[in-house]
């Protein structure tokens, strides 16, 4: 298996992982944020702790293009200050974590994230 610095992030379908957002869970995520975007953010918080534009059914956002800033990972960079170079092994790293937290090590979303990410860096 390649580095995490030579594979390449690719978000995969109907995951949504990104879309929990219980603040109790994402600590790191909104002590990135500065105070319009946490506003925003806990404005996205439903009380089950899932992101109030997730579509459940399909695991996809309702508001997609319209997402804010801080739910794009060509901002991650910005959030949490990186070089704009490390965006792959540090979205990557943070998807692993939270895949893993959400749904598990076993689940069907960790195993494909895992199989996207190494097979898109193998077949370029």
């Amino acid at each position: 298996m390649k580095s995490a610095q030579t594979l390449k992030w690719q978000c995969i379908s109907c995951c949504g992982a990104c879309c929990r957002l219980a603040p109790e869970e994402r600590l790191e995520a909104l002590e990135a944020l500065n105070e319009t975007q946490t506003m925003t953010y806990m404005k996205m918080v439903g009380e089950d702790g899932w992101c109030i534009h997730l579509d459940k059914s399909k695991r996809l956002c309702r508001i997609y293009s319209d997402r804010p800033d801080f739910c794009r990972v060509s901002n991650l960079h910005r959030l949490f200050q990186f070089e704009s170079s490390e965006t792959d092994s540090n979205a990557i790293a943070f998807c692993t974590d939270q895949i893993q937290s959400t749904f598990g090590v076993s689940s069907d979303e960790y195993i494909r994230f895992n199989r996207e990410v190494c097979y898109s860096s193998n077949n370029e």
